[in-house]
């Protein structure tokens, strides 16, 4: 059986190595609907290699843009617009990867859960924003989440066979989380505020977007995963912990109430996860060499330094609040990380922008996550405290 995929976010780092991993099984999958959200150029060469049925972009010029480059080309590829042409391609396909970075992916994601479909979460977001919604969503529509994140992804496949995201297990103690530290794990702490986007960029391990690379190089990213992997595996906060490994070879670990503890090992590759949620309960080949361990020598670890990492303790801080402080963070730091890639706010003033929106939730009368709509309010108030908050910051240090 051919099964139809959707790339949701295909111009970006984990939509291209779907891609790439779907292309070595063309007998397997058929690639249905691609995305971007408006880099008509680059959706169109991955139209000519992959020939999807369609192409969805966010905004109407791109798309005409797109539908102009086609049309010359010849090829015979649909193209919509908009956010109801994304959600109607992400439920029309038997599987879909959620790629798109931020808050925008939750409502194709959610499109695809409420389709009943097999959806590949690679962006933390709609975990972080409306896990409790979207889960519920899936048990009712029987729709299947496979974590693409390479910690959640390792978790995954460590939890006993047959486990689904949402169920605890009782014989599980305690999740572990591995972090590489990023690129500034060993900066001393007087030069962070002098850090550039150019240098926030430049990960030592992996190969990301600008606002993921960010966030690894504050460590929010790990923030976002602790949350989401409370989320997705029912185990309390205070039994997940995140430790360094600069390496990034062990990807997550699961230590069992008999004293066991299994680990996934793989290269830095984000082919690995991919090819492994794809094939589930299959393994089929990424294209991914196999570790030397020989040539690896040696593993390294070590604890997070919070004073180095603040958003890390920031984002455990508003997981044990609960409520929507775990959306109210997600917003703020998203509006933060924008601000300093254009250059308005400092490194450090990232972490400063989220505790004061946070701090500004608490006096404020807002929804919980009891709906869509709960979910969407709060995300809006959060994002106008944050760009106050960021103004605020910058005026500070002016």
């Amino acid at each position: 059986m051919t099964l139809r995929l959707a790339v949701l976010g295909a111009t970006g780092t984990v939509g291209r190595s779907t891609l790439d991993v779907a292309a070595r099984h063309g007998a397997r999958l058929r690639v249905q609907a691609l995305t971007a959200r408006r880099d008509a150029a680059s959706l169109f060469a991955l139209c000519e290699r992959h020939r999807p049925a369609v192409a969805v972009l966010a905004e109407e010029g791109p798309a005409r843009e797109l539908r102009e480059r086609l049309e010359a080309s010849g090829l015979a590829v649909e193209v919509r617009c908009g956010e109801r042409a994304l959600a109607e391609a992400a439920a029309d396909a038997d599987v879909v990867m959620s790629s798109i970075v931020g808050a925008a992916g939750l409502m194709p994601t959610l499109a695809a859960v409420r389709a009943g479909r097999r959806v590949l979460i690679a962006n933390k977001e709609p975990l972080v924003m409306a896990g409790r919604l979207l889960l519920a969503e899936a048990a009712a529509a029987g729709a299947t989440l496979i974590p693409i994140d390479s910690e959640h992804n390792a978790i995954f496949q460590c939890l006993p066979a047959g486990f689904r995201c949402g169920r605890a297990d009782p014989g599980v103690r305690k999740l572990v989380l591995t972090a590489s530290g990023g690129p500034f794990r060993e900066l001393p702490l007087a030069e962070l505020e002098r850090v550039t986007p150019a240098q926030a960029v430049r990960h030592p391990n992996w190969v990301m977007g600008p606002k993921i690379s960010v966030d690894s190089a504050t460590m929010m990213n790990k923030g976002l995963e602790l949350i989401e992997a409370h989320r997705l595996f029912g185990v309390p906060e205070d039994r997940i912990e995140v430790v360094l490994h600069p390496e990034s070879v062990i990807h997550s670990l699961v230590e069992y109430a008999d004293g066991s503890t299994l680990a996934h090992l793989g290269q830095p590759d984000m082919r690995v996860p991919i090819a492994h949620a794809l094939a589930h309960p299959e393994r089929w080949d990424s294209g991914v060499p196999g570790l030397r361990l020989a040539e690896l020598g040696r593993l390294n670890f070590g604890a997070v330094d919070l004073r180095r990492f603040a958003c890390l303790r920031i984002a455990r801080d508003a997981l044990r609040a609960g409520g929507i402080l775990p959306n109210v963070l997600n917003a703020a730091n998203e509006v933060a990380v924008e601000a300093f890639l254009a250059g308005r706010l400092a490194f450090t003033g990232i972490s400063e922008v989220i505790e004061r929106t946070l701090a500004a939730a608490g006096g404020a009368r807002l929804p919980g996550e009891e709906s869509l709509e709960a979910v969407l309010e709060v995300d809006a108030w959060a994002r106008a405290a944050a760009a106050s908050a960021a103004g605020a910051e910058v005026a500070a240090h002016a």
